[in-house]
């Protein structure tokens, strides 16, 4: 088999929050590179993030976190957020036109020239990030810069990235530096720190993009135990044909019975 012919391995990210310095970097650069809308001028009154949260205008969102540790003392937890690019997609499940994909890399990326702005990916999607622009409606969030991957490059914010928080490569590669990086801080009696989106056996079949936390996953506005929110569609479409058949089957034995009377 020549190197033409092997498959592509999955690719991802893994960030690690305990080296993020908070610059923003990812942001403007992932707004740079695919031309993402500027917001958040305005001040938001939370701390040093002018950005909020993830969104149709913000794909990658740097979270500034203050806390007061049980000594007295205060730290920041900073953490860049972005799509988790889910091995089981909600948003693929319940795309009605196609729109959402999973590419060669296996990503989860939107084409908003066939996006029709139905809205179904967004309460689809178990972290909140799918979001539509007010402008045209359509459905928007990281692509996982699958122009430059088709190039061999590395997406933006990862380029941009100055302490190498942001890691990009094959998600396998990914997973073991992330599990020897964990190791290396429970060594060193940083026993907060844990992995989040890791575990291929969760709730979405483990993340594309996962990261390595300081604390609990809600303290970074993560949710503790994702869940892929179409989990249940094959059941509940086995119970409406059964049901239906029921109904066709019932429908039958009466139009024969009348006939018999008859």
């Amino acid at each position: 088999m020549t190197a033409v012919d092997l498959p592509q391995p999955r690719m991802g990210f893994f960030t690690d929050t305990s080296v993020c310095i908070g610059c923003k970097a990812c942001e403007v650069a992932c707004k740079e590179w695919n031309a993402v809308p500027e917001d958040g001028l305005d001040f938001t009154g939370m701390s040093m993030d002018n950005t909020v949260g993830l969104g149709a205008d913000t794909w990658r969102h740097v979270a500034f976190i203050e806390q007061r540790r049980p000594a007295g003392e205060m730290r920041w937890l900073m953490s860049s957020d972005v799509c988790k690019h889910c091995t089981h997609a909600a948003c693929l499940d319940v795309c009605p036109t196609g729109a959402l994909f999973r590419t060669e890399f296996d990503t989860v990326v939107v084409q908003e020239d066939i996006c029709n702005g139905c809205g179904y990916c967004i309460p689809a999607c178990p972290y909140g990030v799918i979001d539509q622009r007010k402008e045209d409606g359509r459905a928007w969030k990281c692509t996982l810069c699958y122009d430059r991957l088709g190039d061999g490059m590395e997406p933006a914010c990862a380029k941009a990235c100055p302490t190498d928080s942001i890691q990009f490569g094959p998600l396998d590669e990914l997973r073991e530096r992330a599990d020897a990086r964990l190791a290396d801080l429970l060594d060193d009696g940083v026993d907060e720190a844990r992995l989040y989106g890791r575990d291929p056996d969760d709730g979405v079949g483990g993340d594309g993009a996962f990261f390595l936390l300081l604390d609990e996953p809600e303290v970074y506005g993560l949710p503790p135990d994702p869940v892929v929110t179409t989990r249940d569609l094959p059941s509940m479409w086995r119970h409406v044909g059964l049901a239906a058949l029921g109904l066709v089957g019932g429908a039958v034995a009466a139009f024969l019975g009348r006939g018999a009377r008859r």
